[in-house]
């Protein structure tokens, strides 16, 4: 491989946000170039299950379903953490973005007229649904929204998504280069020129220079060691690329999403489509105690609301025993032998291989995991980072932030697409007036700081802890100290212990010294930026004095719109021992703050009237770094349109 390679738009990252901007920067005459950790279609978008949400409303329950329902349920999901300017922009754009990828030939489920039978709130329901309505994209219900709206391809939506995109890629001859992980951004002050990337098969490494670089690596679930739904590679070596920069912030760290049924103990997501489907959570005395506390929507509340229930009913004696700890039952038994073997049959497939169970006659054991992480590389709605030029994030790597402090199911999957559609265009205007003039003198630089890092690890010897052990130790502190209910006095534990373990690597030893295919120093190389992630995490949460979304502080029960209503920037400057903390506005409010209308949590109101905090967003957002924009601010913004979809909000 050469040691110097050009190309205008570097994406790093083989997912589906990654290669759907990809394929926009190409689509425009650019030529654009992928880094993977792993072939693109064994990629972590690969293991999304349940659906991809778009208001299409191409069925009875997803009737008069439309962008305003979506933006309203997007930003009441996030609790009113998203920037609602990107909410509704994805709410618009998900239509489009599903349509397309029917056309690049993703098998979606579709609507079959006449008797359809469904489990709806625990009982079997019976709904005609209309002829002009055949053949179009179903939808099947997921947590936390009005409508029905997840289109789904059977429970494999992810599987099916991905390849269809991954054909689009090479269809239009966009180069791949898998295997390859990029280790440092390369830049000039405030101007990112590409990467530094190691070939995981040799070790060589290679400058990547690049008009616009592109971050869309995933999440960063694994700083929670075992205890996360996440694939092995999702290890925050996106944030950790813009970390490491001391310029470009981290937006809410401290906004980690749990998914309430992963398979106990192992850990395999079990898609929410299972309980959109009808499914019940029960407890060990076979106890439906989801749908008793939360009459309305029951198991389907939002990801947050159920794993604090389900928290909650095992810390109460109520979790069916194993000899792997208390967990609670997902029963899917009334759904039927040919439901779950066709609209389900992944998760059937899962329970049979991994537990050994059949879901068809038996219960299966489930319990929170962390899922998804909200927080990421912080841009702007354009996906530019701050304080970057020419640096852009799409999908989970970024916080864009149509989430804020709570994603609905589904709206992931979507925003791979979506993000990756929008992220992509704005790259291509971007490089139409770019021309690529970096030195070569600034990329051997950053060139030999790496080659410095990895002969630094290659010369410890195994006398030290093992970077193993350090990183199981990690996964301990943040799933006991940074989990789904904090406090005070355990968040400044994990603080202490990461800190710890901070300290540790520092004498950390590898037992394989050698170049080439070398897993342990593969992951050695990312070990202490994974440890000030997880420290940025709990430092995050220990300052934010409230409970938002999943962010659930048992000692500030309360949402304080009064003086949390912002998002926190996290930076790491060059050489600092500690990160450092600011915050910004989350963004123009168009819906105002209100009730969720599920999980029964109060609040303490936004005191100042929505006309003043919007008047303030523009200067302070500008301030801690946030590059101007294609069009201006609230440009994308339908005001007051949400209440054509609920009159109820404007009074909540």
């Amino acid at each position: 491989m050469e040691p110097f390679y050009t190309t205008d738009v570097l994406v790093i990252g083989g997912g589906l946000a990654g290669e759907r901007a990809a394929i926009e920067a190409a689509a425009s005459g650019h030529k654009a170039t992928i880094l993977s950790l792993v072939p693109p279609r064994r990629s972590h978008s690969c293991a999304a299950q349940g659906g991809m949400q778009a208001s299409l409303g191409n069925c009875v329950k997803a009737s008069g379903d439309n962008a305003n329902w979506h933006f309203l349920d997007t930003v009441r999901g996030s609790d009113w953490g998203a920037d609602q300017e990107v909410a509704r922009m994805f709410a618009e754009e998900a239509r489009v973005a599903v349509r397309e990828m029917a056309y690049w030939g993703v098998p979606w489920t579709r609507a079959t007229p006449g008797k359809n039978s469904y489990f709806i709130k625990g009982e079997r329901v019976e709904i005609d649904e209309p002829e002009d309505k055949a053949g179009m994209i179903m939808h099947r219900d997921f947590g936390g929204t009005a409508k029905w709206r997840a289109c789904y391809a059977s429970a494999g939506t992810g599987h099916s998504v991905l390849y269809a995109v991954d054909a689009e890629v090479s269809r239009l001859g966009i180069e791949v280069r898998d295997r390859m992980e990029a280790l440092s951004l390369i830049y000039d002050g405030d101007r990112c020129w590409g990467a530094v990337a190691r070939c995981l098969r040799t070790g060589e490494l290679t400058v990547f220079a690049a008009k616009a670089t592109i971050i869309a690596t995933g999440g960063y679930g694994r700083i929670y060691g075992k205890y996360t739904t996440n694939a092995t590679i999702n290890e925050g070596t996106g944030a950790m690329l813009a970390l490491n920069t001391g310029k470009v912030p981290l937006g809410n760290m401290e906004a980690i999403q749990f998914h309430p049924t992963g398979l106990w103990p192992s850990g395999i997501l079990i898609t929410e489509g299972c309980r959109g489907d009808g499914g019940y959570l029960v407890d060990k005395d076979n106890h439906r105690f989801v749908a008793e506390l939360e009459p309305e929507k029951q198991e389907l509340a939002s990801r947050d609301v159920v794993s604090r229930h389900m928290m909650q009913r095992i810390k109460d004696g109520k979790g069916a025993d194993s000899k792997f700890g208390p967990h609670i039952w997902l029963d899917l038994r009334h759904l039927g032998e040919q439901h779950l073997k066709t609209k389900l049959r992944e998760i059937w497939e899962i329970c049979r291989d991994f537990a050994g169970i059949d879901p068809v006659k038996e219960m299966i054991p489930v319990r929170p995991f962390q899922h998804y992480s909200m927080g990421g590389v912080r841009v702007n709605k354009d996906g530019q980072a701050y304080n970057m030029r020419g640096l852009f994030a799409a999908g989970e790597a970024a916080c864009w932030d149509m989430h804020g402090f709570n994603r609905l199911g589904g709206n992931s999957l979507a925003e791979t697409v979506v993000a990756g559609r929008i992220v992509g265009q704005r790259v291509a205007q971007f490089v139409d007036g770019e021309t690529l003039d970096v030195s070569t003198a600034l990329t051997d630089a950053f060139k030999k700081e790496q080659e410095a890092r990895i002969a630094d690890w290659m010369s410890r010897k195994a006398e030290g802890p093992s970077v193993y052990d350090i990183r199981d130790a990690m996964g301990e502190i943040m799933i006991d100290k940074v989990g789904i209910f904090r406090t005070a006095s355990e968040l400044e534990e994990a603080v202490v212990g990461i800190k710890d373990l901070l300290e540790q690597v520092k004498t950390a030893g590898l037992h394989n010294s050698k170049p080439g295919v070398n897993p342990e120093l593969t992951f050695a190389l990312r070990l202490e930026a994974m440890l000030k992630l997880a420290l940025i995490t709990a430092k995050g949460a220990l300052e934010r004095q409230e409970s938002r979304g999943a962010h659930s502080r048992v000692d500030f029960p309360q949402r304080d719109d009064k003086n949390w209503l912002k998002r926190t920037l996290a930076r790491w400057p060059v050489g600092a021992s500690e990160p450092v903390l600011s915050y910004e506005p989350v963004g123009m409010l168009d819906l105002p703050p209100g009730e969720r209308g599920y999980g029964h949590a109060t609040r303490i109101p936004l005191e100042q009237s929505v006309e003043d905090y919007n008047a303030s967003v523009a200067e302070a957002q500008k301030a801690a770094g946030k590059q101007d924009t294609v069009e201006p601010m609230g440009s994308q913004i339908q005001w007051g349109a949400w209440e054509q979809a609920d009159t109820k909000a404007a009074s909540s």
